[in-house]
């Protein structure tokens, strides 16, 4: 049994990571204010985000974006963090998420993956 209020979440290995998964993910409006936030302000914890939805459904989008292979979740004393795997999957599939984010957010700055 883990320590902690949580068992301690699955991460695909960013070899494992689909580009349809990243696709399938980013695709929801909800993940990519996720993601943004999470480049803008840095590692986060689950309850900090201020979307203004149910927990269930946040849990859910957090749970869509570990599998896609976008975060990582580790447990800091009582909160779940969230941290952004921008510099590994841009390995993966360079300029991809930073491409996506620009497209769908005109005006906004450019997304630079070695400054995360």
């Amino acid at each position: 049994m883990p320590l902690g209020r949580w068992r301690s979440a699955d991460h695909p290995e960013i070899e494992a990571v689909s580009i349809d998964a990243v696709l399938h993910a980013l695709a929801d409006p909800t993940r990519r204010r996720i993601v943004r936030m999470l480049i803008d302000e840095g590692d986060r914890p689950c309850g900090s985000f201020g979307l203004g939805i149910p927990p269930s459904t946040l849990s859910h989008h957090f749970k869509a974006l570990r599998n896609a292979g976008l975060i990582r979740q580790f447990d800091q004393g009582r909160q779940r963090m969230n941290t952004l795997r921008l510099a590994e999957l841009d390995t993966r599939f360079p300029g991809l998420v930073a491409s996506i984010l620009t497209q769908a957010e005109p005006g906004r700055q450019p997304i630079r993956p070695e400054s995360t």
